[in-house]
């Protein structure tokens, strides 16, 4: 009898050590300490069932919204679910399915890859990454490296979300960068939750060429603020050799030609006439000749040269 009661407590120790080690086995609970959030298209998620180390494995989420398990006949559906709620759904088809009479299983987001956003544009390190917890605008900026010095005087945030009629829509918010940044409004540093695109479109620009002592390109960072005045301020005034009458050349309703405006220079330096405002694109040239006009041919060289520098001894010689 003694024998018999040796036996049989050395049997239920060595089941109770299989037991450990089939527990000790399972995933972790999270591996990847990612956030708890709902699961999207390509997704990679770890999925234990206890005791059954045939379905235990980590599958990626396909593009129509599923994952595949062995032995199941149906896909089970995964996007939107938070993973307990997948846990729910993996529960519910093994059962139906008839493959185990009471499965425990545990869910866990490894790796993320449905919330990407993009920071492009006039920053400095542009970039794509996965929303995970809490991101602000100002963090995505941040991770972008900030932003570069052409920014221009808002920021575009879009996203599409379905419309009424199913189909797509692309939603593009304007957030203005000094509201955002200088006056620190919370209402614009808006929480982003993945498929975001955020672009800093440049400032824009005009050109300064011909009698100043520094001609160039020089970003518009307020269209209110960007006058002739403040042209020739910013290209260190005119030289000794100059006419009375500047002209600025502006393109008008999208055509290729360019508007001739003329400017009283004269008068504009004394303060007889009000200053001129100045737009994107606008080339002011000062000559040193009245016969002297820009050509189409000169006023598309200075623009392709505008765009790649900043050199106002190559603007400058654009009109040579």
């Amino acid at each position: 009898m003694k024998n018999v009661l040796i036996l049989l407590l050395f049997a239920l120790f060595a089941a109770a050590q299989q037991q450990s080690q089939r527990i000790v086995a399972m995933p972790a609970s999270d591996q990847s300490n990612l956030p708890t959030q709902k699961i999207g298209v390509d997704d990679l998620v770890g999925i234990s069932v206890y005791d059954a180390p045939e379905l235990t494995r980590t599958v990626r989420v396909s593009t129509d919204g599923s994952i595949r398990m062995p032995m199941l006949k149906q896909r089970v559906k995964a996007v939107g679910l938070m993973p307990s709620e997948l846990e729910a759904a993996i529960v519910t088809a093994l059962k139906s399915e008839d493959i185990l009479v009471d499965p425990v299983v545990t869910v866990n987001l490894v790796e993320s890859r449905s919330r990407p956003i993009n920071v492009v544009g006039a920053v400095k390190q542009p970039l794509t990454f996965q929303a995970s917890g809490f991101i602000s605008l100002l963090d995505a900026i941040s991770r972008a490296g900030g932003l570069s010095e052409t920014a221009g005087t808002e920021i575009l945030v879009s996203k599409s979300q379905p419309g009424e009629d199913g189909k797509t829509v692309l939603l593009t918010r304007r957030i203005q960068i000094k509201q955002l940044i200088d006056a620190a409004d919370p209402e614009l540093n808006i929480k982003l939750e993945g498929g975001e695109e955020i672009r800093v479109p440049e400032a824009g620009r005009f050109y300064v060429v011909g009698n100043v002592k520094k001609p160039g390109v020089f970003p518009i960072k307020d269209t209110a603020d960007s006058s002739v005045l403040k042209a020739l301020a910013l290209s260190e005034g005119l030289t000794n050799y100059h006419e009375k009458i500047a002209y600025i050349y502006r393109k008008e309703g999208g055509t290729k030609g360019h508007n001739e405006i003329p400017v009283e220079l004269t008068k504009l330096m004394k303060r007889e006439v009000p200053d001129v405002p100045l737009q994107p694109d606008d080339v002011l040239y000062i000559p040193d000749n009245p016969k002297r006009r820009l050509t189409m041919t000169t006023l598309d060289r200075i623009a392709s040269f505008g765009a790649g520098t900043v050199s106002g001894v190559l603007i400058y010689s654009t009109i040579r």
